[in-house]
């Protein structure tokens, strides 16, 4: 009887550790290159064959150039993706972003990603929320060379408040990190004005018009 029992003490043992050799969650190589033209589905996107690899699979080049990328021109920022192929499932990405004089990159939240930015040039008022029953505001003006973090999934945001234009570039933790700009996602969503009017203690007609010029 006691044989057996240690017989399947070692099984289940056995059986558990084949299951975490199986699972390794670090890279199992150097690197694995973006394969763009791939129709292949997985969660992330498959490598190029290392022998196809070249140094500018790890280049990115334009930086530097103020204004460049998307623009949005209801808040007032311009956003470049730094896309660099051989970054491909390493959990980083990167954007520079510009932020015009009175201009805001509005409350919003990165679901996947702590992120980390330094400021390129100019001011901004930069900081984070914590999240419920505290609510707490951690902000600073941030000058040219400061660094501020944000934890993954709090909200944060960024505002020019002086007279120069602003640049920031920012890594974050994830290579998906997905972006939530919250008031696009509550008004522009067309979630229903009597709920929006509840949830931020106002009238229909209130929501209604704000939710307006999401809609427009």
């Amino acid at each position: 009887m006691a044989s057996a029992l240690l017989l399947l003490v070692a099984a289940v043992i056995a059986l558990a550790a084949g299951h975490g050799a199986a699972f390794d969650p670090n890279p199992l190589q150097d690197f694995c290159v973006a394969d763009n033209t791939s129709k292949v589905l997985v969660n992330g996107i498959p490598c190029k064959d290392p022998a196809t690899v070249t140094p500018d699979d790890f280049f990115f080049s334009g930086v530097d150039r103020a204004g460049a990328g998307t623009v949005s021109r209801r808040y007032g920022f311009t956003a470049l993706p730094v896309q660099i192929p051989g970054l491909n499932t390493l959990g980083a990405s990167h954007v520079r972003v510009d932020v015009a004089p009175g201009a805001v990159f509005p409350p919003h939240y990165h679901p996947r990603a702590s992120e980390t930015a330094v400021v390129l040039g100019g001011a901004v008022y930069f900081g984070f929320v914590s999240s419920y029953p505290d609510n707490k505001v951690y902000a600073k003006v941030l000058q040219k060379g400061d660094v501020f973090a944000v934890p993954q999934g709090l909200l944060h945001f960024l505002y020019n408040n002086g007279t120069e234009p602003a640049s920031l570039y920012a890594s974050l933790s994830s290579q998906n990190p997905g972006l939530v700009l919250l008031a696009d996602a509550l008004f522009g969503s067309g979630l229903p004005d009597d709920l929006l009017a509840k949830a931020f203690l106002t009238d229909v007609d209130t929501a209604h018009k704000v939710g307006e010029k999401f809609r427009a």
